[in-house]
């Protein structure tokens, strides 16, 4: 016996999240809405309307989106004081000032990725060629 299927839904700060839009910026009837269905996510995905065009592009940007964009991490966006949602102008004004919170954060985030990249390449190489382990005595 088959049951019928069922929609998967998700509520719009998921949605939103998937989208990488700042939630309260998004229109009333997609923040007030009960739930958006996978199928209506995919439609907005491929044929996105106008007010989410302009959202991708102007902002305001959640701190995901902000903090990819200056190459920091949210972490480090929060230590330079940064804790709102930025338009792309307010984050491009930031990248050309280059505050000295930001050229630290950028520093730090390209130490902390490159270790992460040693140490994945690392875990490669050992996964290839895993050395033998001796019986203890």
């Amino acid at each position: 016996m088959t049951s019928a299927r069922t929609h998967q839904t998700m509520k719009p700060v998921t949605a939103a999240k998937k989208l990488g839009i700042h939630l309260p910026a998004a229109p009333e009837s997609f923040r007030d809405a009960e739930a958006i269905s996978r199928s209506d996510l995919a439609a907005l995905i491929n044929t996105p309307p106008e007010w989410l065009v302009e959202l991708r592009e102007n902002g305001p940007h959640p701190r995901e989106v902000v903090a990819s964009r200056l190459g920091v991490s949210i972490a480090g966006l929060s230590r330079g004081g940064v804790t709102q949602a930025l338009t792309t102008a307010e984050i491009v004004e930031i990248g050309q000032q280059k505050p000295a919170w930001l050229v630290r954060e950028r520093a730090t985030h390209a130490d902390v990725t490159a270790e992460d990249e040693r140490v994945a390449a690392r875990d490669a190489e050992r996964l290839l060629h895993p050395r033998k382990v001796r019986p203890t005595p």
